[in-house]
């Protein structure tokens, strides 16, 4: 087997500098930090999972990938192993789908999911930001009263306005 300090190795380009790394390379620090084995398969998930934008599911993020990378099941497997370590964040959407998008630290995203065509958006920055302040101020309240490692999710759900019905998707469809 190769190791990984090899420089013919695809590990190899891991770097250890936050301010000048891709997603990848930060996904990778935070899979080693977590203790979890960087495979090519995760790797290859982490990849599909950095190009996209928007919260996507398993079967989207099974096919962005090269044949014969790995198999469904592996993706299944590796999302629960990157939610466990909050690699991922998973939105629940009104259909039942789970949506993973990937968190490297960055703020928080939160989407509207239409009624009326199931595009998600993302919410506009003037509203992310006030969500964030409304969560921080809830979060500190909850760690006064001896709550900790405290999470949330945040999902809204709408009818598409009349004039964006006739347009294209903005990032994504469930």
């Amino acid at each position: 087997m190769i190791a990984s300090t090899q420089t013919n190795h695809p590990l190899a380009s891991i770097k250890d500098d936050p301010e000048n790394s891709s997603p990848l390379d930060l996904a990778c620090q935070r899979l080693k930090a977590a203790g979890l084995r960087i495979t090519q398969p995760r790797i290859a998930i982490l990849n599909a999972l950095s190009q996209r934008n928007h919260p996507t599911s398993i079967e989207q993020i099974h096919a962005d990938l090269d044949d014969g990378s790995c198999d469904l099941v592996t993706v299944y497997r590796c999302l629960a192993a990157f939610e466990e370590i909050g690699l991922v964040q998973r939105s629940f959407f009104h259909n039942g789908t789970s949506l993973y998008q990937i968190n490297l630290g960055d703020s928080a995203r939160y989407h509207v999911v239409s009624k009326t065509n199931g595009n998600v958006e993302e919410i506009d920055p003037e509203s992310v930001t006030e969500l964030q302040e409304a969560v921080a101020r809830v979060e500190q309240r909850l760690r006064e009263k001896g709550y900790s490692d405290i999470t949330h999710v945040v999902e809204f759900f709408a009818h598409t306005p009349v004039s964006n019905r006739t347009q294209a998707p903005v990032s994504a469809k469930l």
